[in-house]
């Protein structure tokens, strides 16, 4: 059980949050409980939707972003995340259950894609102290200085979402998917 009352519905939250919360419901075509719980506070929810749709316009495909997400939620542990972002890769990217299973362990079957999640993994394992090995292999994989910017930014906003949905304990309402270990 979530460890805060959250919204039960939009009309619930804050006043501020509302708008907030109405365009996460035009985009996904329902409120995540994730959303809902950060609403109590509305200039946290206003932070996370800026970040998130900022990264959003960058140069990163969505599928890596998908592919990122799920390799950080395992190193996190974070159950929440892991169903939320596998049901996003499944049905929005069209990532198949060997990809997936592949970002959860922190690699791609897509040789571009495998740099980015590996150096996405490290970063979140590593705390962002990374080597200079693991900074040459994604630019040798054909990274700009700019998506390895987005990319940490990206293990940012994640690893964000992971520890509030790990603080919190926020109810999943996705396909429940269990993290197979926690850093």
């Amino acid at each position: 059980m979530t460890r805060i009352a959250i919204p039960a519905t939009v009309a619930d939250a804050p006043e501020a949050s509302r708008p907030l919360l109405d365009a996460v419901a035009n985009q996904l075509g329902s409120v995540p409980n994730l959303f809902r719980a950060v609403a109590v506070s509305p200039q946290a929810l206003e932070g996370q939707l800026a970040l998130a749709g900022a990264l959003g316009k960058g140069s990163l495909p969505a599928a890596t972003r998908q592919r990122i997400a799920l390799a950080v939620a395992e190193v996190n542990g974070c159950d929440y995340c892991l169903s939320a972002h596998t049901y996003l890769a499944r049905n929005l990217t069209k990532l198949d259950d060997a990809e997936i299973t592949a970002n959860r362990s922190g690699a791609s079957n897509d040789p571009k894609a495998d740099a980015a999640v590996r150096f996405a993994a490290t970063v979140a394992r590593e705390r962002g102290r990374v080597s200079d090995a693991d900074f040459a292999a994604v630019r040798i994989a054909g990274y700009s200085d700019a998506q390895i910017i987005e990319i940490v930014q990206h293990v940012a906003l994640n690893v964000w979402t992971n520890f509030f949905n790990n603080a919190f304990q926020t109810e999943i309402d996705f396909p429940v998917v269990t993290a197979r270990r926690a850093a």
